[in-house]
């Protein structure tokens, strides 16, 4: 096989994985109150279905990497799209929470390898200057897993079971697994790269505590004390981490590849950006079933407009960021985002749908560019036999920030419900609109991070396509 016939199936490839991967999320969150009353739990409660899968993603991806340069990109990649697939029909056959719970496990782990391998392999393929174009290539058909999943999810829930759902993946995955064997390539990472056993204990060890902490606040008889033993604890395990990969020569993550401005601003600007932005998925179907009262399919229709937007704002990413650069775009539109997600605080019974539609496409709009903007200025500077540690160290920081944000949003939610029973609908509307704020201001103040840029940081990504 050529390499123009590499890079000219390769992005339909990883593309086809993202679109399952999209596809399942956005269905799950959108069937979340249907499936809370046929288990007979609440709503908020089956958040640890969505947190279970988030946080198999965070603990699974620091090893990707090791294990794509040892195994291969190609082996890899196509078991990983094997036991996401398995793990969506173990979802659908699942008889309680706890079973449901175990096979999102297993989907995190396939999702785990399947996402940043798939990145991983983008970014070896293709040279800087054809990188922002590759990318974008590639996001554009995974955006239309958003775009009919909450559609087809609330037809599904309103017409069929909510295990239906689950099976959606079973031809996407197979088409995937076709495609992966015949058109993607095998690069293979440095040899006799050794796994670092020990920081990946203290590294997984402490992200996992803490995830579970922000879960299980205001749920569990834990007194303060505890509490706080527990966050000192995970923040003792990352802090040793730090220690130990210093005087490793293969760490589990290269932390020295934040010395490089444009990877340390992409991937902790995207760390506390994400924090505001990663409730979304689970609180939007909240706002619209629970607060509005509104059924499933309706809910659904709501959110495909943040999909349609976000497919054409990376239609023109490629030459706004060539004609304002990272360091505006990125500082002026996380401003935007945080006050967009505020105006959410402003739907009631009473709002036009014409207005939520339009609330909507602006999200999808901002989203979009920023996501494009981030993952792209990561890779910038970095040198290509770091590719792999850098393709890791964004998509687990990804990934935590996003199970971080999901478990701060309902934990602000729940805070400001102040025990109401879920039924209540205008209690439910009420500590909804106080979460938009939070996060939205959240957001805001994340923009500070990325001040710290110069104003032709990545511009040999941003402008080589323009040129």
């Amino acid at each position: 096989m050529t390499q123009a016939s590499v890079k000219t199936y390769l992005p339909w490839v990883v593309a086809t994985a993202l679109f399952m991967e999209q596809l399942d999320s956005t269905i799950v969150n959108t069937a979340v109150p249907a499936m809370a009353a046929s288990l007979q739990v609440t709503p908020l409660s089956l958040k640890a279905v969505v947190t279970s899968y988030i946080l198999s993603l965070a603990v699974c991806i620091p090893i990707s990497g090791w294990i794509a340069d040892r195994y291969g990109t190609r082996r890899v990649f196509s078991y990983a799209v094997m036991i996401f697939t398995l793990a969506s029909i173990l979802c659908g056959v699942s008889l309680n929470v706890h079973m449901l719970v175990a096979a999102r496990v297993l989907q995190g782990i396939g999702a785990a390898l399947m996402m940043p391998v798939g990145r991983l392999t983008i970014i070896r393929t293709f040279p800087k200057s054809e990188l922002l174009a590759a990318m974008n290539f590639v996001i554009i058909p995974a955006l239309i897993g958003p775009l009919l999943g909450p559609l087809v999810g609330g037809l599904i829930v309103h017409w069929l079971s909510w295990r239906v759902i689950f099976f959606v993946n079973i031809p996407v995955g197979c088409a995937s697994l076709y495609l992966s064997h015949r058109f993607m390539p095998n690069y293979l990472g440095e040899a006799g790269r050794p796994l670092d056993v020990r920081g990946f204990i203290l590294f997984v060890s402490g992200t996992a505590l803490l995830s579970w902490l922000l879960e299980i606040f205001g749920e569990h008889n834990l007194t303060t004390p505890e509490i706080s033993a527990l966050f000192a604890l995970a923040l003792a395990l990352l802090v040793a981490y730090g220690f130990h990969a210093r005087q490793r020569a293969y760490p589990l993550l290269n932390l020295m590849l934040f010395k490089i401005r444009t990877f340390r601003v992409s991937v902790l600007g995207g760390f506390n950006t994400r924090l505001g932005i990663g409730a979304l998925p689970f609180l939007l179907p909240l706002l619209y079933q629970l607060g509005l009262g509104l059924p499933a399919w309706e809910s659904g229709l709501l959110m495909m407009p943040t999909a349609l937007a976000a497919m054409g704002m990376k239609m023109i990413a490629t030459n706004v960021l060539a004609r304002f650069g990272y360091r505006r775009i990125l500082m002026v539109n996380t401003v935007m985002i945080g006050c967009t997600m505020s105006c959410y605080s402003f739907i009631g019974l009473a709002t036009p749908i014409a207005a939520i539609v339009m609330l909507s496409f602006a999200m999808g709009f901002f989203n979009s560019l920023q996501f494009t903007c981030m993952n792209s200025m990561a890779y910038a500077d970095i040198k290509d036999p770091d590719s792999s540690m850098a393709s890791t160290i964004a998509s687990s920081l990804q990934q935590l920030s996003m199970s971080f944000g999901l478990a701060c949003g309902l934990l602000v939610t729940t805070w400001f419900l102040h025990g109401l029973p879920q039924s209540d609908h205008p209690a439910v509307l009420s500590a909804l609109h106080h979460a938009f704020v939070t996060m939205g201001l959240v957001t805001i103040v994340s923009s500070l991070t990325f001040s710290t840029l110069k104003a032709n940081d990545g511009e040999n990504v941003s402008r080589a396509h323009a040129g």
